[in-house]
């Protein structure tokens, strides 16, 4: 056992130290499928040996249970905002107040980039990471540490020397412009509104109550500021900064300014740059550099005297509007896309720009041949924003006529009740079956992955595939007929389908493409009947009544899995050797039927931990003391929910005993 231990203990010491090498030096030494194969090797060792699981393992950065909400828990020290300006001579005006109000000439400053995300508060103790909460309203936030502890960039324990007892980092969780056009992509795939901008749907993504979900959204950090620290880090924020990093918290590229002319020339540097980078950025922060002037300069109440944010102006283009094309998504969701006259804008040369929907088409009123001004949503996603109507032809100029039929299949249309998004209601429409088996075998559901868009393509267009059953027909001497497919390659794609004949339930339900149903409902669903043909056989009630699973949902699901065509299609696959994964087995059913809450401060795991144990045998948890709740497991400083399981007669057990009943034999 010492020997295990010592080889889990070296595979977590090796990821951690990848971890930094990747997100805070930028200096990656060994590919993601080494990487994946450390963390593999570490589960797989933590799975024999759960006894040996930690807190902070890497393999514990995911909670399994989704939490009822966001508890509301106060800062230690208040998380002020920033008050910003939008040009040279207002950026002037900052300095002439820091130079009266320190009376004195003898100051520096640092600039850093301005990261368009959301504000975390991250509390570390004893160097792990025990809380991170959202800015809220300064003085107290949202708790949204399960979903936090996802985001790699962050470490659950700090390294180095002379780590504080007690230190509150202050940064920004973001989404790099890469997840960001993936995650909208799958947004417009189902159906569902795209996000804004990156900070949007990063804010989005900490609001989950699933950490699954807000794992799979590729999330990234900054630190950048000091909360309550309980010994001093450094005498200047520059100086801090750098402890910060050699802790292994990613921290961005700073620069030291002796005077306001250094401070705009670094700034207008940053401007031209900005492209460039992984990440949006929408301005830069400008900070007194020494920690004791900080103090004599103090706060307005809401802001900081000492630190201003300079936000650089949006960038635009003028182009013309050459034509409206009309794209069909999986689900029938018809989307007008401006085609362009090719221009420049934020380093890309844009040649078509989103305009959402026809609602936002109408209210544009944007023509073939208009002249328009586009801008990127999120500087990453080109969209018209205006219409020059005055440079408008008035007697050739024409209003864009709404479909009345879907333009791939002539098919008929109808708008979505509520809604804004109009779409084809033909079932069998060749361009949603094009889309829906680019999702079928797309990495989140199916991961056929040498099954791409070109290939599929072929496929539909020879009549080979006319449903996803068809995938599991194909043969090789049909495959090598196609474009560009030789021998290894045709091999490759019957590996590939091969080994998507046993992914796990949840998957098969994602890839099926019901509507309003994502990973995260698809897991809920799979978890709640364990088969696929128990979840075939369920009644509409049935789903209702599934926490989660909301009545719209619940509808989509029922009337997908009764609809004959679909059963057909699904049994074919089945008969082709589709045989999905079902959940995981639990381990025992000695807390059946039972409602478990877990508080307070836990000992040796944490609230996640001891609420998968929880499902994994056979009870459910709950956030919130109720005449339903049968077991209440406290750690220290329990609280109100303790109380509240005194008043109501509720066992309460400590962290101990609930191991004992569940590891008992």
């Amino acid at each position: 056992m010492a020997n295990i231990q010592k080889q889990i203990e070296q595979l977590r010491a090796e990821i951690r130290h990848h971890d930094v090498l990747y997100y805070v030096q930028n200096a990656p030494e060994i590919t993601d499928q080494q990487y994946d194969k450390l963390f593999a090797e570490l589960k797989q060792l933590e799975t024999k040996h759960p006894e040996l699981i930690t807190p902070d393992s890497p393999t514990q950065r995911v909670s399994e249970q989704p939490v009822a909400g966001f508890e509301t828990v106060p800062h230690a020290v208040p998380m002020l905002s920033i008050d910003n300006t939008y040009n040279e001579d207002e950026l002037r005006k900052f300095d002439e107040r820091v130079a009266k109000g320190l009376e004195s000439p003898r100051y520096d400053y640092t600039v850093e980039p301005k990261i368009d995300g959301l504000a975390i508060s991250l509390r570390y103790e004893n160097g792990h990471l025990t809380r991170a909460a959202t800015r809220g309203d300064g003085s107290r936030g949202d708790n949204v540490t399960s979903n936090i502890r996802t985001i790699r960039a962050i470490p659950l324990s700090l390294e180095g020397k002379d780590i504080p007892e007690v230190l509150e980092v202050r940064g920004e969780v973001y989404m790099p412009k890469k997840a960001f056009t993936e995650l909208n992509a799958a947004k417009v795939e189902a159906g569902e509104p795209e996000f804004a901008n990156p900070r949007n749907a990063a804010a989005g993504s900490l609001k989950l109550l699933d950490a699954r979900v807000t794992a799979t959204r590729k999330l990234a950090f900054f630190a950048y500021s000091l909360g309550q620290v309980s010994t001093p880090l450094a005498d200047t924020h520059y100086d801090a900064l750098e402890k910060l990093r050699n802790f292994g918290l990613p921290v961005n590229e700073a620069k030291k300014a002796k005077d306001i002319n250094k401070v705009m020339a670094i700034c207008h540097d940053w401007q031209h740059r900005k492209d460039k980078f992984a990440y949006q950025i929408d301005g830069m922060v400008i900070k007194v550099n020494r920690y004791d002037q900080h103090d004599v300069l103090g706060t307005t109440g809401r802001a900081p005297k000492w630190c201003i944010a300079y936000k650089f102006p949006a960038e635009q283009a003028e182009t013309i509007l050459e034509s409206i094309t009309v794209q069909v998504g999986k689900n029938g969701t018809l989307t007008p896309v401006a085609n362009l006259k090719p221009v420049q804008l934020a380093g890309t040369t844009v040649k078509r720009a989103t305009l959402h929907n026809f609602d936002q088409l109408e209210r544009l009123d944007a023509r073939c041949g208009d002249t328009v001004i586009i801008e990127k949503a999120g500087e990453i996603i080109p969209q018209v924003v205006d219409v020059i109507v005055k440079q408008r032809d008035l007697f050739e100029s024409k209003p864009f006529e709404i479909p009345t039929q879907c333009p791939t299949c002539g098919g008929g249309v109808q708008k979505d009740e509520n809604g804004v998004y109009l779409r084809c209601v033909n079932p069998n429409c060749i361009a949603q079956l094009k889309e829906r088996l680019e999702y079928f075998v797309g990495k989140g559901q199916m991961d056929i992955d040498k099954l791409g868009p070109a290939l599929i393509e072929q496929l539909v267009d020879k009549e080979l595939v006319k449903n996803f059953a068809d995938i599991y027909k194909l043969r090789f001497d049909q495959l090598v007929q196609l474009e560009r497919m030789a021998d290894k390659s045709a091999a490759n794609v019957m590996d590939s389908i091969e080994a998507s004949k046993a992914r796990p339930l949840w998957r098969l339900v994602a890839a099926l493409g019901i509507r309003n149903v994502g990973g995260q409902s698809a897991q809920i669903l799979s978890d709640e009947f364990g088969a696929l043909d128990k979840l075939m056989a369920a009644t509409a009630e049935q789903l209702t009544a599934i926490d989660q699973i909301g009545p719209v949902m619940a509808e989509s699901v029922y009337e997908y899995l009764h609809d004959q065509d679909n059963i057909k299609i699904i049994n074919k696959m089945l008969d082709a050797g589709v045989i999905p994964a079902p959940p995981k087995q639990k381990a025992s059913n000695v807390l059946e039927g039972m409602t478990i809450v877990v508080t307070g401060t836990l000992k040796n795991h944490t609230r996640q931990q001891i609420e998968q144990m929880i499902k994994d045998h056979g009870g459910k948890t709950s956030s919130s003391v109720s005449k339903k709740t049968a077991l209440l497991v406290a750690g220290e400083n329990a609280g109100s929910k303790l109380d509240k399981a005194n008043q109501l007669g509720i066992e309460v057990i400590t962290e101990a005993k609930f191991m004992e009943r569940v590891t008992s034999p």
